[in-house]
């Protein structure tokens, strides 16, 4: 027997299962996972507030560089690369380790922020914010899988209300900030000050991440995959950009780029039949909880994306907000949404019937969106304050029961792409969803191609407003069935209530080594 144990040994280092037993992995205590948690907190901060903070200083940027035609791709950029990379971290993680590739995402979100400061042109603002870009796709869905390494799913849903708060915060103060430093400094501070928050970031992580458990497991990288998949996605989100503003919906360019994007998808969808090992393991994929979780959020963030853009509009030009008020009259919804996800979270932990909570907070939010479509022009403002906080709080209740749920069901060495998938699906759904309000917009005002959506608002009869924006909230309750019918088909499985690790695949070699921190 004794001799056998070298050779054991030895092969075990080039299995690729991971190791069978929970307890192997070190026990971290509340004081060091909550050192971890609010290290990955300032990191996702990042990428949460610069998404919000160039918003208020874009025709600060126009007039300064003497270009508005291009002035969207300011932000479409960085929503291109964020959103086709955000799996590949996941999948990378998973490979390399989570402390490795935060500390790459933070230190490209840095530079990018250095060179959209440095721009001297809108061209090289442009390319700097896809830069940029690359970096922040990772930290949210990095900062999530963290969480997962580090508690249990029974505990985990109390740590995913802290990233609802983060939001929250970057989303109400993160026009405020980009307003008050594009107008009473320079709009380049708005980038600028990515550097100290990016530098702290990085020193915090590096320290804090050290303390992770990672488990090395070899796979071999679909690069095919991974290039079809974001092509397909950027000629998607291409496609919604222009459509409607830049050209026509039914135009050549618009029509082009649908074709192309679907031919790869075909072609991704062939990678994952073909390759032994695709970019989206098909067992992920496969995963009925998995899928119906992803979706779920992912309707859900698009409603939430597609309201923080048009309800600002539907304030000022419906309700005849200034912009200043309409900006304080979205609080009561970006609020709720956190602080109900901090709620649902917590209650996670308690409660064995968890798919309960968001079962009677959908419905809630669907019903406050309806009657929002009835009444837009009629109901008071008082009114439409209290059922946009209600729809808020129904939103908040799905988010961290579909996280929790998805992590829940797959091993820990999928963690990370099921996480990076989910938050894929939950970007590309909420450019979809924009693009499919914004195209309701202007097709209720009667716009034409070229003209802004502001402008044609501004120019609008007060029926044809109301028109417009009555459908914006019936599609986004609609959205909210789709959300409320895949909560209903997802399974509710008990909540592990430690850190499991996949299911036992030992060779007959022995179990796979495993090391304990990065």
């Amino acid at each position: 027997m004794s001799s056998t144990r070298p050779l054991k040994a030895k092969s075990a280092t080039k299995s690729t299962k991971p190791a069978s037993k929970s307890d192997d992995l070190p026990r971290l205590t509340h004081p060091e996972i909550r050192t971890i948690v609010l290290g990955i907190l300032l990191a996702m901060f990042l990428g949460a507030l610069d998404q919000t903070i160039v918003a208020t200083a874009l025709p600060t940027i126009g007039r300064h560089f003497n270009n508005l035609s291009e002035l969207s791709w300011v932000v479409t950029a960085y929503l291109l690369t964020s959103t086709a990379v955000t799996p590949l971290y996941g999948k990378l993680s998973d490979i390399h380790g989570r402390r490795t590739m935060m500390l790459i995402a933070i230190v490209i979100f840095v530079v990018g922020s250095l060179a959209c400061a440095l721009a001297p042109s809108i061209t090289i603002l442009v390319l700097a914010r896809a830069l940029q870009g690359l970096g922040g796709g990772g930290l949210m869905a990095l900062a999530q899988t963290i969480i997962a390494d580090i508690v249990s799913p029974r505990e985990r849903g109390r740590y995913q209300g802290y990233i609802g708060a983060v939001f929250a915060t970057s989303s109400i103060g993160g026009p405020v900030l980009g307003g008050f430093l594009t107008e009473h400094l320079d709009w380049s501070l708005i980038f600028w000050i990515n550097l100290p928050l990016g530098l702290a970031a990085l020193g915090m992580t590096s320290n804090v991440l050290k303390r992770v458990p990672f488990q090395p497991r070899r796979h071999r990288l679909d690069l095919i995959g991974a290039l079809t998949m974001i092509a397909a996605s950027v000629l998607l989100l291409l496609a919604l950009s222009w459509g409607g503003r830049t050209y026509d919906w039914i135009s050549a360019p618009i029509g082009a780029l649908f074709i192309l994007s679907a031919f790869f998808w075909v072609l991704f969808g062939w990678r994952l039949v073909a390759t032994a090992e695709p970019f989206l393991p098909l067992a992920v994929l496969a995963n009925p909880v998995v899928r119906c979780a992803a979706l779920a959020g992912a309707c859900c963030m698009g409603a939430l994306v597609g309201m923080t853009i048009f309800v600002p509009l539907y304030f000022e030009v419906v309700l005849h907000l200034t912009a200043s008020e309409s900006g304080l009259a979205l609080i009561p919804l970006m609020a709720a949404t956190p602080l109900f996800s901090t709620v649902a979270g917590r209650a996670m932990s308690h409660v064995t019937h968890y798919k309960r909570m968001p079962l009677l907070g959908l419905p809630v939010s669907i019903l406050c969106l309806g009657a929002l479509a009835i009444w837009p022009a009629t109901m008071p403002i008082v009114l439409v304050e209290i059922l946009l906080f209600l729809v808020g709080c129904g939103l908040g209740t799905l988010f961290p029961v579909s996280t929790v749920c998805l992590q829940n069901a797959v091993p820990r060495w999928q963690m990370g792409i099921a996480t990076g998938a989910a938050n894929f699906f939950r970007a590309l759904f909420s450019a979809l969803i924009v693009a499919v309000l914004g195209a309701i917009v202007l097709g209720g005002l009667g716009g034409v191609t070229g003209m802004s959506i502001e402008m044609l608002a501004r120019t609008a009869s007060a029926g044809d407003l109301a028109y417009a924006f009555r459908f914006v909230f019936m599609t986004c309750a609609l959205v909210l069935s789709f959300a409320l019918t895949f909560t209903i088909a997802m399974e509710e499985k008990p909540l592990k209530s430690s850190l499991e690790q996949a299911p036992a695949a030992t060779t007959p070699q022995g179990p796979a080594t495993q090391i304990p921190a990065e």
